[in-house]
């Protein structure tokens, strides 16, 4: 991330809002189209508009940009917000891959797709709540 001394967060060394709407558009169109990621696919309310916007503002807040699901919603509650769902290895797995994927087909800097997907991983594993 040669930029990080120009950029003072990862929302703005992602390129802020049109970039990050870009990518999570990318997502949720990869979530949708391609057949490994049905059983992620599953788990959203079709059409999945809610839960683009939703993701969308998350991620600007958590990156260091505008606080836009705080301001909505209150405190993310990760966790708690995805209890209903089971998620085990194999889910957090496609979601990391469809987030992967939609990083490098947005062209996301490969240093700062390595950074966010070490970031994603945490979180993603730490929402499991099924064995397996």
């Amino acid at each position: 991330m040669q930029e990080q001394e120009e950029k003072s967060n990862l929302y703005e060394l992602i390129g802020g809002a049109e970039k990050l709407r870009e990518m999570v558009d990318r997502f949720y169109d990869l979530m949708q189209l391609e057949a490994e990621f049905a059983g992620i696919n599953q788990m959203h309310p079709q059409p999945n508009d809610s839960s683009r916007d939703k993701l969308f503002w998350f991620l600007s807040g958590w990156m260091g940009g505008p606080n836009l699901y705080i301001e909505q919603f209150g405190h993310p509650r990760l966790r708690a917000r995805h209890l209903p769902y089971a998620i085990g290895v194999a889910e957090r797995d496609q979601w990391l891959r469809c987030m992967a994927w939609a990083m490098q087909d947005v062209g996301i800097e490969q240093a700062l797709q390595e950074h966010l997907m070490n970031s994603f991983y945490q979180t993603a594993d730490w929402m499991r709540n099924t064995p397996g």
